[in-house]
């Protein structure tokens, strides 16, 4: 099974381009957990929260998964590694099993999108004046972890064009993989 992730800062596109990009291929997509969890719990965000929400997140792939019989791909909303990150950048660290579980886990392609739409609030975005900050920290991170990474910026179809161009050549690698 391939795993896609749309990953980077607040306010990058990362939902509409994950809904887009499984109607596109015809596979199941998995929301984002931390704000699934945000919207949720009258608990607010803090290092206690970190915990749960990779549970969340673990599960809510896991019963995706399993929902759709192994599905060819799945697209995800962010991961664990964006958990991973946010952690960090909001409390200095991210638990160690967090950190194991994403390296374990990761995806075969993150497209990493980039912060060049309007930001707005919604009650649970805060960083405005940090997403190119948040940017480089998940860039950093992704490279420290790894994974295969197209980073995706422009708008609308543009940036459309560019993740599902990424995600084509990933499944064109895949099939031609001895």
């Amino acid at each position: 099974m391939i795993r896609v992730v749309l990953t980077g800062p607040e306010c990058s596109g990362k939902t509409t381009l994950a809904a887009a990009l499984a109607e596109v291929f015809d596979v199941p997509w998995i929301p984002e957990a931390a704000r699934r969890f945000a919207e949720g719990s009258p608990e607010p965000l803090s290092a206690a929260t970190v915990e749960p929400i990779a549970r969340m997140s673990m599960q809510m792939e896991d019963a995706v998964v399993l929902a759709a019989a192994r599905p060819k791909m799945i697209v995800r909303d962010t991961d664990l590694v964006s958990t991973v990150v946010y952690a960090r950048h909001y409390y200095g660290a991210s638990p160690v099993w967090i950190e194991q579980a994403a390296r374990t886990r990761l995806a075969d392609l993150y497209l990493l999108c980039h912060p060049d739409l309007p930001w707005t609030s919604d009650g649970v975005r805060d960083r405005p004046m940090q997403r190119e900050e948040l940017l480089a920290d998940f860039r950093a991170a992704l490279v420290a972890f790894g994974a295969n990474v197209v980073e995706v910026s422009g708008v609308g179809d543009a940036r459309l064009l560019r993740a599902s161009e990424a995600v084509a050549a990933l499944l064109k690698q895949q099939l031609s993989a001895p």
